[in-house]
């Protein structure tokens, strides 16, 4: 009877024992799913950061992963690249120094330590952890990409432009750097001349064609290209010449300008003075935006307005202008819708644009807007056009086609087509 009382207590026993390690088991088990791991708390970072801009949030939650799992190369990156954005730059050094320490073929490490170092105007401390991320990653396009921006910093636009080129033939469809490929195209040579050429025949508005004709030399500055442009035409069979200067200074890696003025003595093939001024802004997601306003003096002043947006998008470009000519009574009005296809470099490409109304930027039409109210006549133009680079050397071709209503009620068409040559050197 006793041994078997012995017995019996010795299987309560387990089985009270049994009870408790399932108890303890489950609660350990339930405690551990509430408590975030280093990736969830990375993730919840992320949120915290992109979506609610709560940084000091992200932080915290990026310094609790770290507690969790202090070699985790990610954790630190990540925050320091919080650290960049809430501008405590000397953390944010520590963190990538860090990484880099302990693993120096660390990609991400290299483009954030390299982008720190650009945005805040260390040029040559950029470009160093950029190419020492090269050295274990040659193809890296957001590597490449960086340097070639520290290099546009730096004024040595070639070697940039080598970095694009080689880039977008990897990768055509990379609307960011072809956007900004496109912005210092110009400028990865000192000098560039050109010569172009231009028939223009009536149907009815003239009874003689049209002749225009450039030359032009580019020379890059400090501050900006710099042209010269000498244009000629011969209109209602008279000659002319226009001398003109152009220039693009640049503000800021966001803005940069256009400035120009023309003069002409020849006020019958010419406007006496032609000038203008446009502000422009390197925008997010591949747009770029435009503000500026044109001048134009014939017997008396002209004032037009002008805007624009332009979108990079794979292997194209749009962009829609708008030219506003305030009058007593109303606002003409022109607009212009231009597509690029690109088929390989910045210098590479087919053009088609459809408008309404005359611009005063196309050499081509802009003597029309002298007579009285023409500006406010109806007119619808088309053209096409192609472009193409054989080393230094740039080709062009272009065709257009406008509907002019030159007279109330009475139209004619207009057909123009131009050739034209530019040498890089």
């Amino acid at each position: 009877m006793l041994a078997l009382n012995k017995q019996s207590c010795s299987f309560m026993s387990r089985k009270v024992y049994l009870a408790i390690f399932f108890l303890v088991f489950t609660f350990d088990w339930a405690r551990a799913q509430n408590i975030p791991s280093p990736d969830d708390l990375l993730k919840q970072a992320h949120t915290v950061a992109f979506d609610q801009k709560n940084y000091p949030l992200a932080i915290s939650l990026m310094k609790q992963a770290i507690a969790k799992s202090p070699d985790y190369s990610d954790l630190h990156i990540f925050l320091g690249r919080l650290y960049t954005w809430t501008d405590k730059l000397d953390s944010a050094r520590a963190e990538f120094t860090f990484v880099l320490n302990k693993h120096p073929d660390y990609e991400d490490a290299s483009l954030a330590f390299g982008s720190l170092e650009y945005w805040n105007n260390n040029s040559e401390k950029a470009l160093r952890y950029t190419e020492d991320g090269l050295k274990y990653h040659p193809r890296s396009n957001d590597l490449l990409f960086l340097k070639a921006r520290i290099l546009h910093g730096l004024r040595k636009d070639r070697e940039a432009n080598i970095i694009l080129n080689n880039i977008i033939k990897a990768d055509p469809k990379n609307a960011v750097v072809r956007a900004f490929a496109d912005k210092i195209s110009d400028k990865s040579a000192n000098n560039k001349i050109g010569i172009s050429y231009d028939y223009i025949y009536f149907d009815k508005q003239f009874n003689t064609p049209w002749h225009l004709a450039e030359v032009d030399y580019t020379r890059q500055t400090p501050l900006g290209s710099i042209s010269g442009i000498l244009n000629y035409a011969n209109r209602f069979n008279s000659n002319g010449l226009q001398y003109e200067v152009d220039a693009y200074p640049h503000i800021s890696r966001v803005f940069y300008a256009y400035v120009s003025g023309a003069y002409s003595g020849n006020e019958g093939v010419f406007p006496k003075y032609r000038s203008g001024f446009s502000l422009y802004a390197n925008l997010p997601k591949s747009f770029e935006g435009e503000l500026g306003f044109r001048y134009l003096y014939f017997t008396g002043a002209t004032w037009l307005y002008t805007a624009s947006l332009g979108k990079y998008y794979k292997d194209f470009r749009f962009n829609l202008r708008t030219y506003l000519t305030p009058s007593n009574s109303s606002i003409s009005q022109s607009y212009n819708f231009n597509v690029r296809y690109y088929t390989g470099g910045t210098d590479d490409y087919f053009s088609f644009s459809i408008g309404t109304g005359i611009s005063p930027d196309d050499p081509r039409n802009i003597i029309l807007l002298n007579n009285g109210n023409n500006y406010k006549l109806r007119s619808n133009n088309i053209s096409a056009g192609y472009r193409h680079t054989i080393k230094q050397n740039i080709i062009f071709i272009n065709a257009s086609l406008d509907n002019q209503e030159y007279q109330f009620q009475t139209r004619g068409n207009q057909l123009d087509i131009g050739i034209g040559y530019q040498r890089k050197f």
